[in-house]
């Protein structure tokens, strides 16, 4: 009979590694603002934590795995993989804040004028990452200006993108035309200045400025919460939603060319007729794109917001 085989201790190394991810708790991040997150964890309470040393990029919606540090803290210790990461614009630069969205909720009124521009984008932008776009045409108490609104709107409706018509005044109709859509979903709310985002997050999650005062106390930030994401639960038939205060458009300038293609569904069974596989759809000979443009397949003012977004997308990476 042969000897038994003598075992070796494991690694110091090992072994402290072990220990320390034993001891690692799970959680979603559900409200940001610069380095500060909030947490929170399986049994419902919330932490704020923060990355370790310079580490950055995480997002509201991102599920963590945090180290705990004392009763109500930890530090951000990894990442876990996401189903697709959004960027918010502006006129400087880009940024991440929003991640595992499922639907982009875009919130857009008969009156002030909405931007056709910045909607156009943001449908571009969500479908480039595999969300379903919804929107959500508030105010049409304002009877007068309904007509030239719906008729602005077709284009987009004509894609395939559903539009729910409401008043946000009115919080019964809110929760039964929209609430449904919103159920099993993590959804973002995207809207200008004047749509009436805020009167719609509040029909939908009546305690939200209660929350956004407990979270600005919690971290601190006072008048600065105006600027942060969060992340609310909806009540009954559920769901959540991500709210970005200020937040004017998707960052759509780290898109390749394929992921801006993918942002205008319109272009994938004409793109089957292009001459060349890595046809830009802008004047080369054969385009299918070009082609169904001008018989009238694809919406022109469609067509120039591709032009435009990709323009820019190659003129940045020029820049860098």
């Amino acid at each position: 009979m042969s000897a038994p085989r003598k075992t070796k201790n494991a690694p110091a190394g090992a072994a402290s590694a072990a220990q320390a991810a034993s001891t690692l708790l799970e959680g979603r991040i559900i409200a940001a603002h610069g380095r500060h997150y909030t947490v929170e964890l399986a049994d419902g309470s919330v932490r704020k934590c923060f990355p370790r040393g310079k580490k950055a990029g995480a997002a509201v919606g991102d599920r963590v795995q945090i180290a705990p540090q004392g009763k109500d803290e930890g530090a951000i210790d990894a990442i876990l993989p996401r189903s697709n990461l959004l960027y918010r614009s502006d006129e400087m630069r880009s940024k991440q804040f929003a991640s595992n969205v499922d639907q982009l909720l875009i919130v857009i009124a008969v009156q002030p004028t909405f931007s056709d521009d910045l909607t156009g984008r943001a449908l571009a932008g969500a479908w480039s990452a595999g969300i379903s776009p919804l929107i959500v045409l508030n105010k049409t108490d304002l009877v007068d200006e309904l007509p030239a609104a719906r008729a602005r709107l077709a284009p987009i409706a004509a894609l395939g993108v559903p539009v729910i018509e409401l008043s946000a005044l009115e919080p019964d109709n809110v929760h039964t035309l929209l609430a449904p859509r919103l159920a099993g979903r993590t959804n973002l709310l995207l809207g200008q200045s004047g749509m009436g985002k805020s009167t719609l997050l509040n029909a939908l999650v009546p305690d939200a400025r209660a929350a956004t005062r407990e979270h600005s106390t919690a971290l601190d930030m006072g008048k600065h919460t105006t600027t942060s994401t969060r992340l609310y639960h909806l009540p009954e038939p559920g769901g959540d939603l991500i709210d970005s205060p200020g937040f004017q458009a998707f960052g759509l300038q780290h898109l390749t060319r394929d992921d801006i293609i993918r942002g205008f569904p319109e272009f994938t069974k004409p793109i089957e007729q292009c001459r060349f596989y890595n046809c830009t759809h802008r004047q080369e000979p054969g385009c299918g794109v070009v082609a169904a443009l001008e018989s009238g397949q694809i919406n022109p003012l469609r067509y120039a917001l591709y032009q435009r977004i990709l323009e820019e997308n190659l003129a940045g990476q020029q820049r860098y």
